[in-house]
């Protein structure tokens, strides 16, 4: 018998792509999973749109009257899947009709100690165009030389490298780590770090996801405000990083991490975070010259 795979769909003003999202859902090759949706206080018309593309199928969903942020929203669902495995799906992506078979085939033949699978994505824009390809963009701008597997926890401090909604992840994950942290604006590094430091990943090599992207998704929108949540919830996860990290090549990735995100801090004036980062980095022991000379090179007074 075929496991029981939950996907949690979460919306937030996704009007426009919910019937494509949630249709993908259904096309699914694999039979045996469970349907949980969520929209989180949507101002647009999502929550009509969601019941329409339900019709009379038998699946929960629960619509919020305010705005209360994806990792609380995904954590309510996460409370009532029953499923072996859990699939984070925001309803502005698509599913191939193979992606929940192929991830779970995958994770099957893994060992216990693999909590997650992930793999590659076409990238799509508003009007479902297929524009790009993760695999292919990472390895053009040299970010990444190959997709790691197994013990990732290093890679994953130095270079975002996975595909957030490619992943396909046990429920034992989720157990032990107790859902995303309800304190971060985002979930997708924090989730890496904390559940790579105890379980091995796996990379299957096909496109069987596509992510939308927007000029409005807060990942675009990252460095834009200097009080941006999502800039302190970096600081945080790296926060937590430092308590986790066991080696000196785990200590080296995360400097490298924190200088890049310091020198983010900085490009954007954001005093009060850039000296978050550098009050870690002097915990790490990393010498203030790195510090002044990033300064320099911005040409930044941060005295003012």
């Amino acid at each position: 018998m075929e496991s029981l795979v939950s996907i949690i769909c979460i919306s937030y003003n996704h009007g426009p792509y919910i019937k494509e999202a949630l249709e993908s859902v259904w096309m699914q090759t694999y039979q045996n999973i469970e349907v949980i949706v969520l929209d989180d206080g949507s101002t647009d018309n999502s929550q009509d749109l969601i019941r329409e593309a339900i019709g009379d199928r038998k699946f929960l969903f629960i619509d919020h009257k305010v705005n209360v942020g994806y990792t609380k929203t995904f954590n309510e669902g996460l409370a009532l899947a029953k499923g072996d495995y859990i699939i984070d799906f925001a309803l502005d992506d698509a599913m191939l009709p193979n992606f929940v078979k192929s991830g779970v085939d995958r994770l099957s033949q893994a060992s216990s100690k693999t909590g997650v699978v992930y793999s590659n994505a076409d990238y799509i824009d508003e009007s479902s165009k297929v524009i790009g390809n993760h695999k292919e963009t990472l390895l053009a701008k040299g970010m990444v030389k190959e997709f790691a597997e197994g013990d990732v926890f290093e890679k994953i401090l130095r270079r975002y490298f996975i595909c957030t909604p490619t992943m396909i992840i046990r429920r034992g994950v989720f157990d032990r780590l107790g859902g995303y942290d309800e304190s971060l604006a985002y979930e997708d590094f924090d989730f890496w770090v904390r559940s790579s430091r105890y379980w091995e990943y796996a990379y299957l090599d096909e496109v069987h996801m596509q992510k939308r992207k927007l000029s409005t998704s807060m990942s675009a929108n990252r460095y834009r405000h200097h009080q941006n949540a999502m800039l302190s919830s970096v600081l945080k996860v790296c926060q937590k990083a430092f308590q986790l990290c066991k080696t000196k090549p785990e200590l080296k990735a995360l400097k490298e991490r924190l200088n890049y995100e310091y020198r983010q801090c900085i490009r954007n004036e954001a005093k009060e975070l850039a000296e978050g980062y550098q009050a870690l980095l002097g915990q790490m022991g990393s010498s203030t010259d790195l510090i002044s000379k990033a300064v320099r090179y911005f040409k930044r007074d941060f005295t003012r």
